[in-house]
């Protein structure tokens, strides 16, 4: 299949339009139209996870940090992007778009802790990914016109297809002596009876669905309406809730150890504490963690904090574990290449085993 298709699916399960502005996200090496019949995931795009695409003949890095993010003067043999190039590998990134979608990055931090309910710690500033288009159409032309649409990608919600909402009304307009109209006479003042059809419409796929909508409708000059939707409402920024129970700290280091395969953890603040309410954010959260403590939670769970902030969070009476920056991310990895093979089932999908935080607790 056609690296389009790959991204196309992407961007449906981490839509990049929810990233952070400061961010660079979506495809980042690559020519859409180039031929993927394997994708490798993993965190960062280091020289050895380039090797191991290459020993697997992967045409498709799915790198979560990007491989390509502020700009570069120069890019020279020994550079993971120079072996990628030469390779013919793209790279694809999501980044902070999965660390606020539902089931990305922090909802698996938040499995992790084993919250029993759970919001996020902060809304993204990323847009929608869909918008609703509106378009008016004569009665008897109203199943080519929404079929044209579903077929080009329209009206599907959750696991719905040719979801759309029609409501009469009555359409005026008048002709110009250059207009051909389908509906009655050039020069004079027309009433039609037409339907509203509303669907919703992803960003990705508008193109195609207004080329869909303009070649299907009988009108020279078919109306229509694209109408921003507003951001879900579960995505966001970290997570914050309460657990099934009050679980000792050292019940819940534990439980995020096997959670996440990790040997250790960093730990700070109280170990001797009955933890009711928690929060977690990946990465290099840790400045979070006052929004989690205005939210009354004790005990934090991210990637890595500066020194102060540790300090201070102890200070407050909160626990702090921290699992290095890329331990609290490369967990959402396999599920992600779980909704990539589903949709995709031609598609080979694995994880990296090369991939692995730069630090170590020796």
């Amino acid at each position: 299949m056609k690296l389009r298709e790959v991204t196309e699916v992407l961007e449906d399960l981490v839509p990049t339009s929810l990233a952070e502005s400061w961010d660079n996200v979506g495809l980042l090496l690559g020519d859409p139209e180039q031929d993927i019949s394997r994708v490798l995931l993993a965190i960062d795009a280091t020289d050895a996870v380039i090797a191991e695409a290459e020993s697997q003949r992967c045409e498709l890095v799915v790198c979560y940090h990007p491989m390509i993010f502020d700009g570069l003067k120069r890019v020279t043999a020994g550079s993971p992007v120079h072996r990628a190039l030469r390779a013919g590998i793209a790279a694809w990134s999501p980044h902070s778009a999965l660390d606020v979608v539902e089931g990305g990055t922090s909802d698996v931090l938040a499995d992790a802790l084993c919250l029993a309910t759970r919001a996020p710690l902060r809304r993204g500033e990323g847009a929608s990914r869909s918008c609703k288009l509106i378009v008016f159409t004569p009665e008897e032309d109203v199943e080519r016109v929404s079929r044209a649409m579903f077929d080009a990608g329209a009206g599907v919600i959750g696991e719905y297809a040719c979801c759309s909402f029609r409501s009469p009304g009555t359409g005026t307009f008048h002709g110009s002596d250059a207009t051909h109209p389908a509906v009655g006479e050039k020069g004079r003042l027309e009433q039609v009876p037409e339907l509203r059809v509303e669907v919703v419409a992803p960003l990705t796929r508008l193109p195609e669905i207004i080329a869909a909508l303009r070649a299907s409708h009988p009108y020279e000059e078919p109306a229509f309406d694209l109408v921003p939707l507003m951001r879900e409402p579960g995505a966001g920024l970290g997570r914050v809730g309460d657990l099934a129970s009050p679980t000792p700290v050292h019940v819940l280091l534990a439980r995020v150890r096997a959670a996440l395969s990790l040997r250790q953890l960093i730990v700070a603040g109280p170990r001797d504490a009955v933890v009711s309410r928690a929060a977690c954010g990946p990465g290099s959260c840790g400045d979070l963690w006052r929004e989690a403590h205005a939210r009354g939670a004790t005990f934090w769970l991210t990637g890595e904090m500066r020194h102060h902030e540790a300090l201070a969070a102890a200070q407050a009476g909160m626990t702090v574990a921290c699992t290095l920056h890329s331990n609290s991310e490369r967990a959402a990895l396999r599920p992600l290449a779980e909704k990539l093979a589903k949709r995709l089932p031609s598609l080979g999908v694995d994880v990296s085993t090369a991939d692995r935080d730069p630090f170590e607790i020796a």
